[in-house]
């Protein structure tokens, strides 16, 4: 597997910037359909999947860990940035969730 890494660049909250590297295959990203939501007192657990009840398979492509504080942050940043989407190219409609998924466990 190729390891090269694409640099990005964040401001550190001193005002320096700090080099972020991003391997290819992250870069591509991952395409998700579904999330599941776990926690305790001390984590959030974001497992992110892409569920195919057709074929009656799904797969976690990604699962993100993080501390409660930052959590808000994460869903702060979210809304502010649906706001300014529908802002620029209006309102989003919430999708249904699913009846069945097709996935017995």
């Amino acid at each position: 597997m190729e390891n090269n890494q694409q640099p990005s660049y964040a401001k550190a909250s001193e005002g320096k910037q700090i080099q972020i590297k991003i391997s290819d295959e992250i870069l591509k990203g991952f395409y998700a359909n579904a999330m599941q939501v776990m926690h305790s007192k001390e984590e959030f657990v974001l497992d992110f999947m892409n569920l195919s009840p057709v074929q009656g398979v799904g797969i976690v492509g990604s699962r993100v860990i993080m501390s409660p504080g930052h959590m808000k942050r994460v869903i702060a940043a979210l809304q502010d940035n649906m706001a300014k989407y529908e802002n620029g190219f209006g309102k989003v409609q919430e999708a249904e969730e699913p009846v069945e998924m097709g996935f017995k466990g």
